[in-house]
């Protein structure tokens, strides 16, 4: 078939003029995914596999949007994710049984086909602005036309939403179906692999997790407050807390990621996790500690959890008599004007994990049912006859990727006391991007650490320990490397790494050129912690050699650290000279 340029690119198998001649499976039916944000396509992702594993009848063509303002980085994740696309112009051309989309704000061609629209968030529960004229308008519904036409159909998670839809949008009537929430679903089942997760983003054991939610728009927790995660960073111990920030994928579909790392550029060198926009925010969620949030979903699935739950904003634009709108009146709020700590160990320890169950119970209707539901829902709209096989059960979530989070330099305060002889030093560690320069006990000892891959040579040349994490592979090796940091750099006091191999432990090189072996009870992998051990014995006047000191770390844990004295520094090797061997 000739096609004129002004008609466009063919349509390309598995749809199109005489598709069949080229495609590899043969369909009874075609199901267009209308693909128009990212928010919205990737919802649909997650979710339609698990309703069509296994079954060939079914050809899924993906029909590109592009009209919405948060329409970056729809093609890439749909190219990432191998779908076949095609122009959103030549879907009048394919005929689909049925178009699928997460995003209620597509304008379909006029046809007979059924569009079924998933939500992407909870409900209808937060105005947005109207693409189609300066007014709002409420997130999650279709335009009158489509359901004055009877092809809309609207995917809901709870009775009381359709209740809520047709006081402002009576032509919805009859066009509602209760499936659930399969996204509620699967963090559910989550739930019990909280801890794997946790291990999977770096947090350690006995540190809390304090997970920042945020949605778009001017009135969200980011667009109000953007150095809030800098500042929790700096008001929570390094070895007590670590922080992740959850951004809902408009900021970074409409901002662009590069905008967001430059204005979290102190909160990331403070070790910030910074979550990826796709798939990664419900791993996150489940190991969450605590939520501190605003009136987005990602706040309200928290709640719905049972997370300890704070909030640091809360917009006008959230619609009374939600689900968002009762946890808004139900959660405490984050004063944003003093120390973050005490409100959330508070939030923590006064928290009970059925607090938030009667807001849930209004937002999730019968939960674990959606994909079931779903799936029949599907089916019924294509005309289709629906498997024998059973539906797809809820799945636990993947374990996620680390997000890249080093710190490199740290702000230390210790403090050490004895007892009978037997010494006790407590450590508190902050990272030196966000540190406030030691303000606190004044009866601590405060120095500066950095990692020997620090970049800032100010704060290096300035640091009175210098850590190297790698372990080197022999105790010759460690000491070579004590030697030569501690001639580069004459400011500091100490140097000190991991060793690796059968022995283990860390070697702490002092100016004097004293060398203490400092074997920890605990795990060996951070040389940071016996290194300020080591560091407040010599300030302190304890002894550095045959003596076990306990070592605590803030509030978190305590361990046996045993020092003892080592031979001094090995000479270094002769240089040889240019040219060869000397004469």
């Amino acid at each position: 078939m000739t096609v004129s340029a002004s008609a466009g690119p063919p349509l390309r198998v598995p749809v199109g003029h005489d598709a069949r001649r080229w495609s590899t499976f043969h369909g009874e039916k075609t199901l267009v995914v209308a693909a128009r944000t990212v928010t919205s396509t990737v919802r649909v992702l997650e979710t339609l596999p698990a309703l069509l594993r296994d079954d060939s009848r079914v050809t899924v063509v993906f029909a590109y949007d592009p009209t919405s303002a948060f329409n970056d980085g729809v093609l890439d994740l749909l190219h990432d994710a191998g779908c076949r696309i095609m122009p959103w112009a030549q879907l009048a051309g394919v005929g689909p049984d049925l178009i699928i989309s997460a995003s209620e704000n597509v304008d379909v061609p006029e046809d007979s086909c059924p569009v079924l629209v998933l939500p992407h968030g909870v409900g209808f529960q937060k105005l947005v602005p109207d693409s189609r004229t300066p007014r709002t308008r409420l997130s999650g519904v279709v335009p009158d036309s489509l359901l004055e036409a009877g092809r809309a159909w609207l995917a809901i998670s709870h009775p009381e939403q359709e209740e809520q839809l047709l006081t402002t949008h009576p032509k919805a009537a009859g066009r509602t179906l209760l499936v659930g929430d399969p996204t509620f679903d699967q963090l559910c089942t989550s739930l019990p692999q909280a801890d794997v997760h946790k291990r999977a983003l770096g947090v350690a054991d006995g540190q809390r997790l304090v997970v920042v939610s945020s949605t778009w728009g001017p009135t969200s927790l980011i667009g109000r407050d953007p150095e809030l995660p800098a500042r929790l960073l700096g008001a929570l111990p390094y070895d007590e807390y670590q922080v992740a920030a959850i951004i809902h994928p408009n900021v970074w579909s409409g901002h662009g990621s590069w905008h967001i790392h430059t204005l979290q550029t102190t909160a990331l060198r403070a070790g910030l996790l910074l979550i990826p926009p796709i798939h990664a925010w419900q791993p996150a969620l489940v190991a969450a500690d605590v939520v501190i949030g605003d009136h987005g979903s990602v706040t309200l699935y928290g709640s719905a959890l049972g997370k300890p739950v704070l909030l640091a904003a809360y917009g006008d634009d959230a619609v009374p008599g939600t689900a968002i709108a009762r946890l808004g009146q139900a959660a405490p709020r984050l004063d944003t004007r003093h120390d973050p700590r005490g409100q959330i160990e508070a939030a923590v320890r006064d928290h009970t994990p059925g607090r938030y169950a009667e807001i849930s119970a209004h937002a999730f209707a019968e939960p674990g049912q959606a994909l079931a539901r779903l799936r029949t829902a599907v089916y019924r709209l294509m005309n289709l006859t629906e498997p024998d096989t059973a539906p797809a059960p809820p799945l636990a979530l993947p374990r996620p990727a680390t997000p890249a989070a080093d710190v490199t330099s740290w702000a230390v305060a210790t403090t050490a006391s004895s007892d009978a002889g037997q010494w006790t030093v407590t450590v508190r560690r902050h990272p030196a991007a966000v540190s406030d320069g030691g303000a606190g006990d004044p009866d601590a000892f405060l120095h500066l650490a950095c990692d020997e891959e620090e970049r800032d040579r100010r704060l290096t040349e300035s640091a009175s320990a210098l850590i190297r994490h790698t372990p080197a592979p022999t105790a010759v090796a460690a000491l070579r490397w004590i030697g030569r940091t501690l001639e580069r750099l004459p400011g500091s006091r100490l140097a000190a790494t991991a060793v690796g191999g059968s022995g283990g432990g860390c070697l702490v090189g002092l100016r004097d050129g004293r060398v203490v072996e400092a074997t920890a009870t605990g795990p060996a992998d951070d040389p940071g912690l016996p290194a300020a051990v080591v560091y407040t014995c010599l300030l302190a006047g304890a002894p550095l050699d045959d003596i076990i000191v306990t070592l605590r770390i803030g509030g978190v844990r305590e361990e046996d650290v045993a020092l003892r004295l080592r031979h001094p520094l090995p000479a270094e090797p002769p240089t040889e000279p240019p040219g060869g061997a000397a004469r």
